[in-house]
């Protein structure tokens, strides 16, 4: 039975390079690496494809702790010592203490998934290298039970990374590679129309010409992103705010800007390049 094809969802605005990338990698059979700024919606791709294509998501997100070995299987060695203290039944069956990880729960699942491995950078660096055999050959080895488990369908693997950093080169070459451009105005409004199909265009306009000119300002630091953008836009519809002053008093930028030297700099630099009241 031949792929559906991903198009986008109902609630995901991708791009044809994003679309073609997605199914490329579904084709290739091999994970597609997602880079790109934070907020940009590389999470949500995931979940689009989901939805789209109707398969489950499974969802490993990624620690600075994250070992390789958890996303196969844990021995829960602690749990039978417990039982065998206590008098339990079948402790010497090890299968009942192999609990597998989000990686091998996609491997094992009777249909086709979508797994998505959500910030691979923060891990150590041989966390990757860790994975090379398990992602290529789409299996591993249970040394307790000396089992092999083996995907009966290969899930479509969607890896991000903020780019915190460098992935080994070999890992790369097992990947289809795509870098989420930040949208340009034309693709955002697009975006908020997802989000607020009945928006008032005023407002839409106003709010996104006050963000793209915080992101153009040289010393903020952390810039805001496209679901930052989503979230004013919502603290503006709820609070009512005059869309008039929107892009003179620029409210709420607590919602947009999370450091307070970027808040210090939009106070010091924010200026209006339209009297209040226009909507041109």
């Amino acid at each position: 039975m031949e792929q559906k094809k991903f198009k986008g969802s109902s609630n995901y605005v991708a791009s044809l390079e994003l679309m073609n990338s997605v199914n490329i990698a579904i084709a290739l059979e091999k994970p597609l690496l997602l880079k790109g700024e934070p907020g940009t919606g590389k999470t949500m791709l995931a979940e689009a494809i989901s939805e789209a294509l109707g398969k489950r998501l499974i969802t490993w997100s990624i620690k600075s702790t994250t070992k390789a070995q958890e996303g196969l299987y844990v021995y829960d060695t602690v749990q039978r010592l417990y039982d065998s203290q206590f008098g339990e039944e079948g402790v010497d069956d090890i299968g009942k203490y192999i609990k597998l990880g989000k990686l091998g729960e996609a491997f094992s699942a009777e249909e086709q998934v979508v797994l998505l491995i959500d910030e691979i950078d923060k891990a150590d660096l041989e966390f990757p290298n860790d994975l090379l055999w398990e992602l290529d050959k789409m299996e591993f080895f249970i040394n307790e039970t000396k089992e092999v488990v083996k995907a009966k369908t290969r899930p479509i693997v969607i890896i991000t990374s903020n780019a915190e950093k460098e992935l080994p080169d070999a890992f790369l070459r097992r990947c289809v590679f795509h870098y989420i451009d930040f949208p340009d105005k034309g693709k955002m409004k697009e975006i908020i129309d997802v989000h607020y199909p009945d928006i008032d265009e005023v407002l839409v306009e106003r709010a996104m010409k006050a963000f793209y000119k915080i992101r153009e300002l040289d010393d903020i630091q952390k810039k805001p992103s496209t679901s930052e953008l989503i979230d004013w836009i919502q603290a503006l519809i709820t609070s009512g705010v005059d869309v008039g002053k929107i892009v003179k008093e620029m409210p709420y930028p607590g919602v947009l800007l999370k450091k307070n030297e970027d808040l210090d700099t939009l106070k010091a630099e924010w200026k209006t390049e339209e009297p209040e009241g226009s909507a041109n």
